[in-house]
């Protein structure tokens, strides 16, 4: 049992957890939705990759855990494959699910974290987005395959069935408001209110977190510098879902749960949605202890644990380290190597219309294109400033103290 609980812990790192959840992205899209077999191009560029990990894994344990983890829930949804979509396959993980929850929460560290009031309701609504997401994909692919077949989709079927807002409606809306009177109220009794003392200046309560809808937020702070984090990332996170709508004008899927006939769009925003932001806050709700360290869900938050982490800018990377010279005075100059690398990012979108893009160019339009690009960039560029972060504890690509501007 320790050695399970260790083993968990260790997946359980950020940079670790991260790849791991965008690996098994990976594999539902390839082996559950669109019927890759592990005998194929793809397939072993999956096992090849999981090779590497138990190799790199001899030197590094925390890639061997990785690389055993990976290999065994590749090999467990390729030979799934569409019967993850399942009822009885959907019942067996929400067992299993379940039952792993209830037995962790046997273990004394992580009762004292999924216990805590505050940590409940995410605790549910963890499950709920499990549950809720497999049930979309489930559809999704049941008329993916009907469609394929000649059909039509499921949805279709019922458009002429005629429901009355009474009794039909109000019936079911009066059972959901019983049930939910019930519910808060067996909460209520069960669980004490999470209430704190009044607020002391003078003690800081360790770790200080925001809101559990705003610690997604808060973990971006650790990746990004505040003025990035706090205003433009979520502005331009609002005003991305505002302009999905206007770039995304396939009017396949409309109406009915499809994933083939637009699985670019339903693609980039579930690995936006659930391995970028849910993660985040996942990771800052129960990995994060004292003194913003992480910690493991079966590892004790010792607030006397110090984890010294030495950051360094990509200007004292180059000019330091690698050409073994003091920091030009001049701003332009020390920050030339990431101002480069900034706007070479940026200039993507341009040279991807003109290479392995252009189909969507042409599709798309100039001005749907060059924002859809944009936006996908700036999304991008939050696992690629975490991973930079995690190798090479890269704080800043740019660093203008001159004018309090960094990236």
């Amino acid at each position: 049992m320790d050695f399970i609980k260790n083993f968990v812990n260790v997946l359980s790192v950020a940079s670790i957890s991260f790849v791991l959840l965008s690996a098994i992205f990976g594999f539902i899209l390839y082996f559950n939705l669109f019927d890759g077999k592990l005998k194929s191009k793809s397939g072993y560029a999956f096992l090849g990759f999981g090779i590497v990990l138990i190799l790199a894994g001899l030197f590094a344990r925390p890639l061997l855990y990785l690389g055993i983890a990976y290999l065994l829930i590749m090999f467990v949804l390729a030979n799934l494959g569409g019967r993850l979509w399942d009822k009885k396959v959907g019942l067996w993980l929400l067992i299993f699910g379940a039952a792993g929850f209830g037995l962790s929460m046997l273990d004394p560290n992580f009762n004292l974290i999924a216990a805590k009031p505050d940590n409940v309701p995410i605790a549910a609504m963890i499950f709920l987005l499990g549950f809720f997401t497999w049930l979309a994909l489930r559809k999704a692919y049941l008329n993916d395959k009907q469609i394929e077949a000649g059909g039509i989709p499921w949805e279709k079927t019922e458009s002429d069935e005629k429901l009355f807002t009474w009794p039909d409606l109000v019936y079911t809306e009066l059972l959901c408001m019983i049930l939910l009177t019930i519910v808060m109220i067996v909460w209520s009794i069960g669980l004490r209110a999470p209430l704190e003392e009044a607020a002391n200046p003078t003690s800081s309560p360790n770790p200080a977190k925001a809101p559990w809808y705003f610690l997604g937020l808060q973990e971006m702070l650790v990746y990004f510098d505040p003025w990035l984090a706090g205003v433009v990332l979520p502005t331009l996170i609002i005003v991305g879902l505002m302009a999905i709508p206007y770039i995304d004008t396939n009017p396949r899927g409309n109406g009915y749960y499809s994933f083939r006939e637009r699985k670019w769009e339903i693609g980039i925003f579930l690995y936006g949605f659930l391995v970028l932001w849910s993660f985040l806050i996942i990771t800052g709700t129960f990995l994060r202890g004292p003194n913003w360290n992480f910690y493991g869900p079966y590892e004790y938050w010792d607030p006397n644990k110090l984890e010294p982490l030495v950051n360094i800018n990509l200007s004292e990377l180059v000019w330091v380290k690698l050409m073994a010279m003091p920091l030009p005075k001049l701003w332009f100059i020390r920050e030339a190597p990431g101002l480069i690398l900034v706007l070479l990012y940026v200039a993507l979108p341009p040279l991807l219309a003109a290479g392995p893009f252009r189909r969507f160019y042409l599709k798309m339009g100039a001005p749907r294109y060059y924002v859809g690009a944009m936006l996908f960039l700036i999304m991008m560029s939050l696992p690629i400033k975490m991973v930079l972060r995690w190798l090479f504890n890269l704080k800043y690509i740019v660093n203008i103290q001159e004018i309090f501007f960094n990236i």
